[in-house]
C-alpha cells in the first residue's frame, strides 16, 4: 500500500526515521525534541487544514438541506433496496457513532428495520465524504475507493442480515 501514499507523507515517514535513529543514538530529552514535534504537527495541520474545512462545510450542507422525512419515506421495510439506499445516503455526512445513535433511535422509532438502521449509522461512521477528502490528502483515489467499496459491501451485507435475522 506505500505506493497509494501520498508524497509528502512518505517524506515526513523518511524524515521521522531519520530523526528518531538519531534521537535514540544520543538519548535526547523530550524538551529537546519538542520544538521538532511542533514543527511537524504544524506541518501536518497545515497539509490537511482545507481538506478539515471543506468536509465540515458538506457535513453542514447535509445537515441543513435535507428535507424532514425524507429517510423515512425512502428507507421503509417495504423497499428492498433500502439498505444499500441508506448507505449510499449516510456517505454525504459527517458524525461519530455517538453523535448519530439519537438519530438512529429516531429511525427505529418510525419504522426503519433495524438492519436499515444499522448500515445507516454504520455508513455515517465508517463511509463519510468528509472523511474521504481529508484521506485523499494521505492516500490515492484508488486506495480510497477500494476501501470504499469493500466497507460498503460489507455494510450493505451486514444490514441484510440484521434485517433477514431481526
Amino acid at each position: 500500500l506505500h505506493p497509494y501514499l501520498s508524497d509528502w507523507v512518505k517524506q515526513i515517514q523518511a524524515n521521522s526515521s531519520a530523526q528518531a535513529d538519531d534521537w535514540e543514538k544520543e538519548h535526547t530529552t523530550f524538551l529537546k525534541r519538542l520544538p521538532v514535534i511542533v514543527r511537524d504537527a504544524t506541518q501536518i495541520v497545515r497539509g490537511v487544514l482545507v481538506y478539515i474545512l471543506i468536509g465540515i462545510g458538506i457535513g453542514a450542507f447535509m445537515h441543513g438541506f435535507v428535507p424532514e422525512g425524507f429517510f423515512e419515506e425512502y428507507l421503509s421495510k417495504d423497499n428492498w433496496l433500502a439498505v444499500p439506499l441508506s448507505v449510499i445516503l449516510a456517505v454525504p455526512m459527517y458524525a461519530n457513532a455517538a453523535g448519530i445513535v439519537p438519530i438512529i433511535e429516531v429511525f427505529v422509532a418510525k419504522g426503519i428495520p433495524i438492519g436499515t438502521a444499522i448500515a445507516f449509522m454504520m455508513g455515517v461512521v465508517g463511509l463519510s465524504l468528509p472523511e474521504a477528502t481529508l484521506l485523499k490528502k494521505v492516500i490515492s483515489w484508488r486506495l480510497i475507493g477500494i476501501f470504499f467499496g469493500t466497507v460498503a459491501f460489507f455494510i450493505i451485507l451486514s444490514g441484510y442480515l440484521f434485517n433477514y435475522i431481526l
